[in-house]
């Protein structure tokens, strides 16, 4: 009998500890939040100097976390999002060229893993809301057959706040979808707040059993529709009567609903008591469009370039990570980053090390929780043949060769409209130095390679190829090393069969 009680003990013992251990592995399994601003500048957000429009809630988490000065992402949408999801670069999966136009048949390799089906296998619910523009010309790849569970938002690259439907040329139609049907009853709801709402509700409801993985890609602050591209809710439009230029206050208006969806979110993770094991990362996909550039009037001062560009302006991205988590937060760092960092990076935060020699992302969860050296010493920021543009950047020096636009968008934008003028506090500003008389015509990228020390000029001013020939020489051949391993562009042209026409007017998978 005695024996019997010690055998039920023991059993009851070891049923507990197989159980605490469970219980251990989960909750070391951080909940990651993954928020993407579309087009956001780097002078959008107070946090790196902007007294123009106020990000309180933006600033705040970024304060208590790690702000990300050195950080790349690429020059236009579908490239960075698919660098972002699978870990490479875009030359190594075809997304190098343009965006995905709504009715090319064509989209992320469907061989290649991504974020979400790597966190699915650890454990993780993997939600989506938001911009996919990954392609959607059948259903295989649709972001709820890529890994999410779920997926509230729209398949194309932009759409109107309101109405939900999406332009590109000719065509024209609705695009919102709540997993693979169609949402026609919100007509009238602001996008941004419509996404944060979904958020909210996917926290609230979480089984805190699993960890959650949300990727909230926002809309805010692409521009909509080319008939009304710049669109906002009275209550955030009014809130910036400082600000002169009609254009630019728009766009204030939208960022102060990306800023208050940045603190919805955080305040359901409280409430959910999630946020003690989250982890927050917040970054724009690409440069902002300034000055005009597609419509729009985000702004990067006093990085030069825009959107489309490979100038500081249009790939040095905007972004930061928060965590309770972080053993070193509350600091600036200039630890050199790219976007395709991410999947290994999380993953590492995680507890999986990936050792997939396809991935040009690297390892940063122990650099940026512990303040210690990049394990990154050289970023890509594009190859692409078709329009002669390149550019690399390996330790404080960065190669540009070729433009785009034929140079119209190449310079130095400050933002419109007037300033408030009513921060004080510590700020992640940009210090360039004083700006040569010949800045604007000392770099020809059409004619010849130029070369900048970044991390002395950032903002591009002093073309030094002609002062180090031989570090133009290194940096080309590095350029050539990686040219050997570049795949061909994956895009294709439209299909009349994807026009939105056939199909009630509602952009539709049209393949099987």
């Amino acid at each position: 009998m005695e024996d019997l009680c010690c055998i039920r003990l023991g059993l009851a013992w070891l049923i507990w500890s197989i159980r605490r251990v469970c219980t251990l592995a989960v909750d070391s399994r951080p909940n990651i939040i993954l928020i993407v601003a579309d087009d956001l500048g780097w002078n959008d957000v107070s946090f790196h100097g902007s007294d123009q429009i106020p990000t309180p809630h933006i600033d705040r988490l970024a304060k208590q976390g790690v702000v990300l000065n050195n950080y790349y992402v690429t020059p236009i949408c579908t490239p960075s999002r698919s660098s972002l999801l699978t870990g490479r670069y875009p030359v190594h999966l075809g997304t190098q060229h343009n965006v995905l136009y709504a009715t090319e048949p064509w989209g992320l390799g469907l061989k290649e893993q991504l974020l979400p089906e790597y966190l699915n296998g650890l454990g993780y619910t993997s939600h989506m809301i938001g911009k996919w523009h990954l392609g959607f010309f059948d259903r295989k790849h649709l972001p709820t057959r890529r890994g999410f569970k779920s997926h509230f938002g729209y398949w194309t690259g932009h759409a109107d706040y309101f109405d939900h439907t999406a332009q590109e040329w000719t065509e024209w139609g609705l695009d919102l979808r709540d997993d693979d049907e169609l949402v026609r009853n919100l007509t009238g709801h602001y996008a941004t707040d419509l996404f944060t709402d979904r958020a909210v509700t996917l926290i609230a409801n979480h089984d805190k059993s699993q960890p959650l993985f949300l990727y909230l890609a926002h809309l805010a602050v692409h521009s909509a529709n080319q008939y009304d591209p710049l669109q906002t809710t009275r209550r955030y439009y009014e809130r910036f009567p400082h600000i002169r230029h009609p254009g630019r206050r728009l766009f204030a208006g939208m960022i102060a609903g990306l800023d208050e969806s940045v603190e919805r979110v955080y305040h359901a993770l409280v409430r959910a008591g999630m946020d003690n094991n989250t982890m927050i990362i917040f970054t724009t996909d690409n440069g902002g469009p300034a000055a005009g550039f597609d419509d729009n009037y985000a702004n990067n001062y006093p990085l030069r370039g825009v959107k489309d560009t490979l100038w500081e302006g249009g790939v040095r991205g905007t972004a930061f990570i928060w965590s309770k988590l972080l053993a070193k937060p509350r600091r600036q760092s200039t630890q050199l980053m790219h976007i395709s960092d991410w999947v290994p990076t999380l993953l590492s935060a995680a507890g999986q090390k990936l050792n997939d020699k396809k991935l040009d992302g690297i390892d940063m969860w122990s650099s940026l929780s512990n303040g210690g050296p990049s394990p990154r010493k050289e970023v890509l920021l594009n190859i692409d043949h078709e329009r002669g543009i390149y550019a690399l950047r390996r330790g404080q020096y960065k190669l540009i060769l070729g433009t785009t636009y034929n140079g119209d968008w190449d310079g130095w934008y400050p933002p419109e409209g007037e300033t408030s003028r009513t921060r004080t506090e510590e700020r992640a500003t940009t210090i360039c130095g004083p700006v040569p008389k010949v800045r604007a015509t000392s770099c020809q990228p059409m004619r010849s390679a130029c070369l900048f020390n970044v991390e002395k000029d950032p903002c591009e001013h002093t073309n030094l190829a002609d002062d180090k020939p031989e570090v133009v020489q290194r940096l080309m051949n590095r350029l050539k090393a990686v040219n050997a391993t570049v795949m061909p562009p994956r895009n294709v042209p439209a299909d009349p069969q994807g026009s939105p026409r056939l199909y009630g007017y509602a952009w539709s998978p049209w393949k099987e």
